[in-house]
């Protein structure tokens, strides 16, 4: 594809965005951009700062120490941080923010445009449950499972025994949010 000189930008009113993430997830968010001619902003923690994503983006900014708590899933940093910098987005990544209903909220709430699904969508798919249950009320296929949670072991061995082996146990909804 190129350099990317003759690429018409194709970000609509986005002029810079802040990806929230590191490694190589955030080297391919920044490539993309540079192809589609959006300024981008590299987040980082202190032992991140010399990775290469900080040294590709037209931007890096710290957010916190190495712990990501501290620093990735640090919500008011990384608003700041799109604030400081002027991002119009944010964009996640995986992992990290890329699930977090509530930051996706707050990015609302800032009037910073964030880069996925809206907070309500996360809300209503984090929850694997009502996900699937969701699903089988829109008429779409779903994997052969049990009609709800299940609660307790004795529920899950008969429900296994009923659709069969192998079976895999999955929770539900993220706890730690």
């Amino acid at each position: 594809m190129g350099t990317g000189q003759n690429i018409p930008k194709r970000g609509g009113n986005m002029n810079k965005i802040l990806i929230a993430n590191r490694g190589e997830i955030a080297v391919r968010i920044i490539r993309a951009c540079k192809e589609m001619n959006i300024k981008t902003v590299a987040v980082y923690s202190d032992v991140d700062k010399d990775c290469m994503h900080t040294r590709l983006a037209d931007e890096s900014i710290c957010i916190g120490p190495a712990n990501s708590n501290k620093s990735y899933l640090n919500l008011k940093n990384i608003i700041e941080a799109a604030h400081v910098t002027g991002a119009d987005g944010i964009h996640p990544g995986f992992g990290f923010l890329s699930e977090h209903s509530r930051f996706a909220k707050i990015c609302e709430e800032s009037n910073i445009k964030f880069i996925g699904p809206s907070y309500k969508v996360i809300e209503s798919m984090g929850n694997k449950s009502n996900a699937k249950e969701m699903m089988k009320s829109a008429g779409i296929p779903v994997i052969p499972g049990s009609n709800g949670s299940i609660k307790n072991l004795a529920t899950a061995i008969k429900v296994a025994k009923t659709i069969g082996y192998p079976v895999m146990l999955k929770a539900s909804n993220r706890w730690w949010w």
